[in-house]
């Protein structure tokens, strides 16, 4: 069960960043450097949900 509740938990966190990442890009000026910043940890709460999910 632990590792569900982890994958669960990553999952919340990649969907928090989407939405931020969302959010910046609507901005009237987005923060590039931001957008950067939020889509790296994106990719990487993905990386870790694959390597949970095997």
């Amino acid at each position: 069960m632990q590792a569900d509740e982890q994958i669960y938990s990553l999952r919340d966190k990649h969907a928090s960043l989407e939405r931020a990442i969302e959010e910046e890009s609507e901005r009237p000026y987005p923060d590039d450097f931001r957008l950067s910043q939020l889509k790296r940890e994106k990719l990487r709460i993905k990386d870790q949900i694959f390597q949970h999910g095997d």
